[in-house]
């Protein structure tokens, strides 16, 4: 398979496959999907004949992202993620407290939206500063 990328798209390919691998690998300590790592690693090492070294350093014989890559903005892109899935999640899930965890019908959907919104507005003002948590 050949697939013809310029330099800027290839880049971007960089970045999605860092970011992908980065969701589905760091938090599995050493039962990590290997075949993921092995094509990020494939991907980066092509970075030395594309005029992007600076992307890329050797770790024990293996092509992995360089600390001027994984310093250079990529992990505020995938916190900005991670908190809005942790607010929206913590927005759903105490909606859905508040509504005895009835399950999701066209009749209360308008109704657990609302709430989600307004703990979400809350989120935004305060993030989880006012959460209090009672015996």
């Amino acid at each position: 398979m050949q697939i013809d990328l310029t330099q800027k798209e290839f880049r971007r390919l960089l970045d999605l496959v860092y970011i992908g691998n980065w969701i589905l690998n760091s938090t599995r300590g050493d039962d990590r999907f290997q075949d993921y790592d092995d094509l990020e690693s494939k991907l980066f090492g092509l970075c030395r004949g594309n005029g992007m070294k600076a992307l890329v350093q050797d770790w024990n014989g293996i092509s992995v992202p360089s600390k001027a890559y994984t310093e250079g903005g990529i992990h505020e892109a995938i916190a900005c993620y991670e908190d809005t899935v942790f607010y929206e999640i913590l927005a759903e899930e105490l909606s859905r407290r508040d509504m005895d965890y009835a399950e999701i019908t066209d009749e209360n959907y308008g109704e657990i939206m609302d709430r989600m919104n307004r703990y979400m507005d809350e989120f935004q003002l305060s993030g989880v500063d006012k959460l209090v948590l009672e015996d």
